[in-house]
């Protein structure tokens, strides 16, 4: 329901305090790009989970009122605020960006209310009426040119337009296609962008929400929420980098992580014993296949309750078992899920009740479900003194020789029906409930996981986690959860990767392979080609499917799975150089193409080829029987990075792509910094710098520290910054000096030409 006409209003500092017929609302000015609206009296505004500090700085504001409403400006922005609590937004020049919809909604329904009531039964009502029961939704006017991207982890392509989704952080094993509404993860942020401009809208709410973006009519788009307060902000930019930028401004930016976090991750639900992490070990080192990181499911705790271990299976010595595998190069994530045992005598179920830190029935009782445990109880993580507890727990794991936390299971997920929504849960200082707090549960575990290894550990925490909310990404990297062995969740994995990466979470990767079902081995070997440019670079399997180590499909698998394993740890210095840039301007690891690219039509549906940066394009093959594919490439010139090829661009090209060969092409002038490759991060000393250069004028800056800690943030670390000119001179500077192990040896490497050294 809108509001009625405004009767008045008040200019505090940088805020419009709103008095309408029938409410209360502001429109508040955080930066000259960023507005903020809000519906409601002040004093009952809710602090944001996702935005954590003070994030509003001075701004120049002119406010004037006109026949028309209430205009306030930035300078960068314009805000027209009208009778009904209309918000429309214009850019500097005052062109109109952002406007609600003022005609009339016309919901879908395709069929009778008598034949609905037929359908129903079967759960058909809500996909069929497109008709929603929320506290509060915005409309919004839907220009004919209008791409929209973003929202998280959701299925289908890279453009949501004409799609609606849900937010409720949802479990959902099967296997996942476009007409899913809900996964994993809730970011209720997207970019619009259209032939004219761009902007962004994150809407800062929690409960369960939906975003219909153009399926509903051709006129407009609109979001809503089922409780809550309607509470948005619209984020101006002249590119979807700066939207993206001001986004990551207010919900923070992925931390740098360690450096040997970038490198490859085998993983299978199944691997029980000690013997079988030995034999994959073993394996891995005897195939000559780079590996960092060895992931453990469930089974390697006593009964599946956290924070204990199965001596049996580890002979009774895990400690040394752990310490051999780190001899070897080896580092061990955990898994680690929310379900804490009900059990008389396991501690941490004891400490909980007797703390009173699980979340609770209306009545007051500890509220128990049932996961892998069986009956168990769910930690409170809104609750700080709880996510202190948790954290802390993190110490049993560390003193095992434990390096990551991969936290599963946090939608919450549960065996026995969802949890209800009124299970009672705590918001900081406040009482809430499960139907609040759900889209966050998953966030607030990522949150007491990283804090409490920062605090133990002192390195940088590696914390993944299934589920999450908009800023998550301070917390944790994250994968898109139980896909499967089949080739349209390869085809979907790039989208679904690109749009996390819009919506500030860089550190992605999915399942490589997939986690359920069978996979084969031209799937895995297409797969893999796709994985070695995830930022999180992770080979899953689910238990009771085909064991999916590459040296299981002969030797032809084998190699390509070694090729691409090896380039991208070729690459981890480019890697590395973009998470820094992500730390400094929230600008994602994997792009897709019309990130740097708007004005292109072809780039703005381009859902199987990506960026890795703003320098290397990659177009994989993600269809069966497939041996060669049509790629496009960009305005620019481009260099084929397998053959030194050279081609112009705006163009379709036809590339031959046998099993082994994933096209990737590189932007001229182009300095790409590399490494030879190793079998796993500090295996040899990181002394020496391979930049890989390709023709034309370019300049790119290099970024070197100590790769575990936040001595960086103190100022210890190395900036290079590299120049090639047209005639292929390369020359080099040092524009920061903090790091005391810098590089002994930088070596030039153009195509076809003998390495030089360069001297700086």
């Amino acid at each position: 329901m809108r509001l009625g006409n405004l009767i008045n209003y008040e200019i505090k500092n940088q805020t419009a305090v709103l008095e309408f017929q029938g409410g209360e609302a502001q429109v508040e000015v955080l930066t000259p790009a960023i507005i903020n609206v809000y519906q409601g009296k002040p004093e009952e505004r809710i602090p944001s989970k996702a935005i954590e500090g003070e994030k509003s700085v001075p701004v120049d504001i002119r406010t004037e009122k006109k026949e028309d409403g209430l205009w306030i400006q930035t300078g960068e922005v314009s805000v027209r605020v009208s009778d009904g609590f209309y918000v429309d937004f214009f850019d500097k020049y005052g062109a109109e960006t952002c406007a609600d919809f003022r005609g009339e909604r016309r919901q879908l329904q395709r069929v009778s209310d008598e034949f609905l009531r037929l359908l129903e039964e079967e759960g058909h009502q809500s996909s069929l009426t497109g008709r929603r029961e929320c506290a509060f939704d915005v409309v919004k006017k839907m220009d004919r040119s209008s791409h929209f991207y973003g929202l998280g982890d959701k299925t289908g392509f890279m453009d949501k337009r004409h799609y609606d989704y849900e937010m409720w952080n949802t479990d959902n094993p099967d296997p996942q296609m476009d007409n899913f509404k809900a996964l994993y993860k809730s970011i209720p942020f997207f970019i619009t962008l259209t032939d004219s401009h761009v902007y962004g809208i994150f809407m800062d709410n929690t409960y369960k929400s939906y975003f219909n973006m153009g399926q509903e009519s051709e006129e407009y788009y609109w979001f809503g929420a089922e409780g809550g307060k309607l509470d948005y902000y619209y984020i101006a930019g002249g590119s979807m980098a700066e939207v993206l930028e001001g986004y990551t401004y207010l919900t923070g930016r992925c931390p740098l992580p360690q450096r040997w976090t970038l490198g490859y991750h085998q993983s299978r639900w199944g691997y029980m014993t000690l013997e079988d992490v030995e034999e994959i070990a073993s394996g891995m080192r005897e195939n000559d296949i780079p590996c960092d990181v060895i992931h453990f499911d469930i089974d390697y705790m006593q009964d599946y309750k956290v924070f204990t271990w199965n001596q049996e299976r580890y002979r009774n010595d895990p400690d040394a078992f752990l310490r051999q595998l780190a001899e070897k190069g080896f580092k061990v994530v955990t898994i680690n899920d929310p379900g804490v045992k009900k059990e008389e005598g396991y501690y941490v179920y004891e400490e909980g009740v007797e703390n009173g830190f699980f979340a609770k029935t209306p009545e007051g009782e500890t509220y128990i479900n049932a996961v892998w445990p069986g009956d168990a109880a769910f930690p409170d993580f809104g609750n700080p003194a709880v996510r202190q507890w948790w954290g802390d727990k993190q110490q049993f794991l560390l003193d095992r020789g434990v390096r990551g936390i991969w936290n599963d299971m946090n939608e919450p997920a549960s065996f026995r029906g969802p949890l209800p929504e009124d299970v009672v849960f705590t918001d900081e200082d406040r009482q809430s409930t499960h139907a609040e707090m759900h889209n966050v549960y998953g966030h607030y575990m990522a949150k007491a996981t990283y804090e409490g290894l920062k605090k133990l550990d002192g390195r940088r925490p590696f914390v993944i986690t299934r589920a999450c909310y908009a800023g998550t990404q301070k917390y944790a990297t994250a994968w898109t959860g139980d896909n499967h062995s089949l080739w349209a969740h390869l085809q979907m994995a790039i989208p679904q990767l690109c749009n996390l990466g819009l919506s500030g979470m860089p550190f992605v990767g999915t399942d490589i392979g997939g986690f359920g079902s069978d996979t084969t081995p031209e799937l895995l070997a297409r797969w893999i080609q796709v994985g070695c440019f995830s930022p999180l670079f992770r080979n899953h399997a689910a238990l009771g499917t085909r064991r999916q180590e590459p040296w299981q499909f002969g030797t032809e698998i084998t190699d390509i799975y070694r090729k691409y394993v090896k380039l991208r740890y070729h690459w981890i210095p480019y890697f590395y150089d973009l998470f820094y840039e992500e730390e400094k301007t929230g600008a994602p690891v994997m792009r897709p193409l019309v990130f740097h690219y708007e004005k292109d039509k072809n780039a703005r549906q381009c859902n199987d080829e990506f960026m890795l940066g703003s320098r290397i394009l990659a177009a994989p093959v993600v269809s069966q029987g497939m041996k060669r594919r049509m790629v496009y490439l960009p305005e620019g010139v481009w260099y084929d990075y397998w053959n030194g090829e050279k081609v112009t661009g705006p163009a379709w090209i036809m590339r031959e792509a046998p099993l082994d060969t994933c096209p990737v092409y590189v932007k001229a002038g182009s300095i790409i910094p590399t490494m030879e490759p190793q079998s796993y991060v500090g295996e040899k000393p990181l002394d020496t710098l391979i930049l890989e250069v390709y023709p034309g004028e370019g300049s790119s800056e290099h970024y070197l520290d100590n790769g575990a800690d936040f001595a960086y943030r103190d100022g210890k670390y190395h900036q290079y910054r590299f120049t090639v000119q047209e005639d292929g001179t390369v020359a080099g500077e040092i524009v920061h000096a903090g790091y005391e192990k810098p590089y002994e040896r930088i070596v030039v490497r153009r195509f076809g030409c003998e390495d030089i050294d360069l001297h700086i």
